[in-house]
């Protein structure tokens, strides 16, 4: 039996609470499923990081909650624990979520029932498979994945792929600093951009944000 330990929290934004059952902390790790884990390239150092929920997921979200979604195909990219995505989800949006790690897809399913929303489509992908089944979409967003500077291309070149002629990417960046390397890789994707700190972060994180949202269109 697995021995990771798990806790149950509640994000609360204006009409909305989101409750998520996460792991404990960044410790915790599923010794079960080292050797399937191994196959996939996770560590015990990093397989956690998919569990818990970053300040810059949470801006993330807040900044969605009041975004115009309407009639928009969304895609949350590297969601991890997809707290965006079950905001979105709240708000009837066509969200999907996609990840790497082969555990997010039982938690954001047992998050969606713990919601009782209706089930997130997802696909677990890596930015380099060129077999997914996602098909194009109106927004991408995402929330601290620019954090390898060798991903750049791989992580801009995913984008560009699932993005439709007219889009929108919103990325939530705690300033890890590849945004300009990313940013410079996107125009030449025909996208331009803009990069704003994000309003009231004071009310849900208990230290300062020190990065962006920067938000790419291509139109």
């Amino acid at each position: 039996m697995s021995t990771i330990r798990v806790k149950y929290n509640t994000y609360e934004f204006n009409n909305i609470d989101i409750h998520l059952k996460t792991l404990r902390d960044r410790q915790q790790y599923d010794s079960e499923k080292e050797q399937e884990l191994n196959e996939y390239g996770i560590s015990s150092a990093t397989w956690s990081l998919f569990g818990v929920v970053w300040p810059a997921s949470k801006v993330l979200a807040h900044y969605m909650e009041n975004y115009d979604v309407e009639s928009k195909r969304i895609l949350e990219i590297g969601c991890g624990i997809a707290l965006t995505s079950h905001l979105l989800n709240s708000k009837k949006a066509d969200i999907t979520a996609t990840d790497y790690n082969p555990d997010v897809e039982s938690f954001l399913n047992e998050n969606t029932k713990l919601n009782h929303l209706k089930k997130i489509p997802f696909e677990r992908t890596s930015w380099t498979d060129n077999t997914d089944h996602l098909g194009k979409f109106d927004l991408i967003v995402g929330s601290d994945i620019l954090y390898e500077r060798w991903h750049i291309k791989e992580l801009s070149n995913f984008i560009n792929k699932h993005a439709k002629d007219k889009c929108e990417i919103i990325i939530s960046d705690p300033g890890r600093g590849n945004h300009a390397k990313f940013s410079k890789t996107m125009v030449s994707l025909g996208f331009s951009f803009m990069q704003f700190k994000p309003k009231k972060t004071e009310e849900y994180l208990s230290k300062v944000f020190k990065g962006q949202l920067i938000k790419y269109t291509r139109k």
